[in-house]
């Protein structure tokens, strides 16, 4: 397996990282160069030139949707009067196989509040929240202390670093809900309303946070910043090897030999990360499929390792890079209850605002576990087949079921015939055929 040497030239993300996982602190952080991006952004540039840089640098949303960065800032209202405006971070990590954003937070928080900092300062927001995924009670901690001394520094608060520039940051933890991932519902959930996604128009570039002009990003997106400032754009572009520019944490796990996440430029090949970096499969296991990008990213199969990992190589593929944490699946597992373990999960976490994700997930979930169980019907495998084209994109009120079809819809492209084995051999007898409904839904059976 692959040692990495971490540099501040190679991995502008992860080169703080201490051998023994312990948080960095504001000493040891400033000591590394650390609010060096924040000193010359705050009182070398405007915040229109910030944007444009940010812009320029080719920096992608790590979110799972690789939205330009600096176009999302620039979306912006540039009307000076509307002088309140909020910055939102979404560490709501609460996709199934996704960490990249707690090992950020956890070990290394002061990265964090200098990257909000800066593209605090070049949006013109006076006020950040973090909003927290509940259950990581140790980054919450984290996060706090790193706020309460950067605050007492004067890197934040009142005229930051003699700039003019006023900004306040909060940890706001959420409730437990995966759809507070969907920025709209992250702006309700924040606003003590029920969590469920905003219709669009408007944006929240224009009306988020209690009406006002509101950017949303990423944990990992915001991380970025500070050494784009620091290093410069060219020297962001140059350290990946493909069209999308940086560095991102990527990762395999499954039972793989060395589980993780790791810094790498962007056009590293999935194969690379799970041979040399992951360790390959583990003794007596063989490889069967992966998931790219989280959970609600479409399989893939081994001739599709060598691809790179990128935005646009991946979706040529036929799945989407996603958070780049990738799962692999081996042998011994069977895709049926793997695909319904995943649709439980979604359905458990639709928040039931539209009725095709409402009913749909539910539906798919009932169908696998009979399948699962060797007791599927003629026509089930079709129905799935149904249910995710009327869930994908466009049908829904928001992204939740598209990507939670995605798993399905792969699964029974590239392996129909572990779905095909759940069917029972039945005989339906004289039972009466009525147009547009299949013979299955003619008999109970859950």
């Amino acid at each position: 397996m692959k040692t990495i040497i971490r540099t501040a030239e190679t991995h502008p993300l992860t080169w703080r990282l201490r051998d023994d996982k312990q948080p960095v602190w504001l000493d040891e952080y400033r000591s590394k160069n650390g609010y060096e991006g924040a000193r010359l952004a705050l009182t070398g540039l405007a915040p229109d030139e910030v944007v444009n840089r940010v812009k320029d640098s080719g920096l992608k949303g790590r979110g799972g949707a690789g939205f330009s960065t600096g176009l999302k800032w620039s979306l912006m209202p540039k009307d000076e009067s509307m002088n309140i405006r909020y910055l939102l971070c979404n560490a709501d990590e609460m996709e199934p196989g996704t960490y990249k954003d707690r090992l950020l937070m956890e070990q290394l928080p002061h990265l964090l509040v200098e990257g909000m900092l800066i593209s605090a300062f070049a949006l013109k927001a006076y006020r950040g929240y973090i909003f927290l995924r509940g259950e990581y009670i140790e980054a919450a901690v984290h996060l706090r202390r790193a706020i309460a001394e950067a605050t007492e520094a004067g890197l934040l608060g009142k005229n930051i670093l003699g700039s003019g520039f006023d900004f306040e940051l909060i940890v706001h933890t959420g409730a437990g809900r995966y759809i507070c991932g969907e920025e709209t519902a992250l702006i309700n959930s924040l606003e003590g309303r029920r969590a469920n996604p905003r219709s669009k128009p408007p944006f929240p570039a224009s009306s988020g946070v209690w009406g006002k002009p509101t950017c949303v990003n990423n944990v990992e997106t915001l991380c970025n910043v500070p050494a784009i400032l620091a290093n410069g754009v060219e020297w962001y572009q140059g350290i990946s090897t493909s069209k999308d520019a940086g560095t991102k944490l990527m990762g395999f796990s499954g039972r793989v030999k060395n589980p993780g996440v790791w810094e790498l430029p962007f056009g590293t090949t999935a194969r690379e990360i799970l041979e040399e970096y992951a360790g390959g499969m583990r003794d007596g296991l063989k490889f069967k499929a992966w998931q790219p990008g989280g959970a609600g990213t479409d399989f893939l199969t081994e001739s599709h390792l060598d691809l790179p990992m990128e935005f646009e190589s991946i979706g040529k593929a036929g799945s989407r890079l996603g958070t780049a944490l990738a799962m692999a699946v081996d042998h011994e597992i069977g895709m049926v209850p793997l695909v319904r373990n995943l649709e439980e999960f979604f359905s458990r976490e639709s928040c039931g605002w539209c009725t095709p994700c409402r009913d749909g997930l539910p539906w798919s979930v009932k169908i696998l576990r009979a399948l699962e169980r060797g007791e599927g019907q003629p026509g089930d495998i079709e129905t799935l087949e149904q249910l995710c084209r009327f869930l994908g994109p466009g049908k829904t009120f928001c992204a939740h079921a598209p990507g939670a079809v995605e798993p399905l819809q792969s699964a029974i492209k590239y392996f129909r015939d572990e779905f095909e084995a759940g069917i029972a051999k039945q005989d339906f007898g004289n039972t009466r055929a009525i147009a547009g409904i299949q013979p299955n839904l003619l008999k109970a059976r859950w």
